[in-house]
């Protein structure tokens, strides 16, 4: 069981910091429901990015501070799949075997969740307050869905969304092509699976597309854009906790 009043650090990730603050506010909005004492240590990147292209030293450098960051929390909760599956499953092999960084790393990764996980798992939150009156669709991103198991999880507290109706794409869990660099690496191989995941959101007939890392979210909703295809990109937690007067993703704004 948690704590009554549960004392959580925001790892706010730097694509929500820099692109879309937003999501940040709508999580601690949601935490702070879920009788959360909500912190925002200061941070920098969880390494990610230098992990998956090779760069064990700058990775670990990354994370070290990361870990210090997040000390003496009771949990760490993040709004993404993929920086929460960086602490919880790569920290521990980054330092595995050193005596000084393997223990805590470890605690952290032990402490640490993807948000509606969190809320859903920890929390045993099974319904929102918000009313958004929309057709949504879901897509599982590949971190959260492959890493962590989250997939009936935002299902659940959408359901309890008023005026919210999920109209499910045929492939919800195919990777929409991002992949953080993968998209760099292989823009022909990238731009074909995002066309495809937009012809798959767009046969649903929803106007409203959501899912749980911004990464995914931005590379469809440029594709969406530039298709011409009127579907809205959000991010699962702005529509939990009601916020939709915010610009969309790709609007303009944050």
């Amino acid at each position: 069981m948690p704590p009554s009043t549960p004392r959580v650090a925001l790892l706010v990730t730097c694509l929500v910091d820099t692109m879309r603050p937003s999501v940040g506010f709508a999580a601690v909005r949601l935490l702070e429901q879920a009788g959360c004492t909500v912190h925002v240590p200061v941070q920098t990147c969880c390494g990610q990015p230098n992990y998956n292209s090779g760069d064990r030293d700058g990775a670990r450098a990354l994370a070290r501070r990361m870990i210090e960051a997040m000390a003496g929390f009771d949990f760490v909760v993040a709004p993404s799949g993929s920086c929460a599956a960086t602490v919880i499953k790569d920290y521990p092999q980054m330092f595995a075997g050193d005596p000084e960084w393997e223990a805590p790393a470890r605690d952290l990764a032990g402490r640490t969740h993807e948000i509606v996980s969190f809320l859903t798992d920890v929390m045993e939150i099974d319904a929102v307050g918000a009313r958004v009156p929309a057709r949504a669709t879901y897509h599982d991103s590949c971190s959260g869905l492959r890493s962590l198991g989250i997939k009936d999880q935002p299902r659940k507290l959408l359901a309890s969304v008023e005026g919210l109706t999920l109209a499910e794409m045929a492939e919800p869990e195919i990777c929409c092509g991002f992949g953080g660099t993968f998209c760099v690496k292989y823009p022909d191989i990238s731009n074909k699976m995002v066309s495809n995941k937009t012809a798959d959101i767009a046969a649903t007939g929803a106007e409203l597309l959501l899912a749980g890392d911004l990464g995914c979210l931005m590379n469809m909703a440029g594709k969406l854009s530039r298709e011409g295809k009127p579907v809205k990109a959000r991010h699962v937690v702005e529509v939990l906790a009601g916020d939709t007067d915010t610009p969309a993703i790709g609007e303009g704004g944050k």
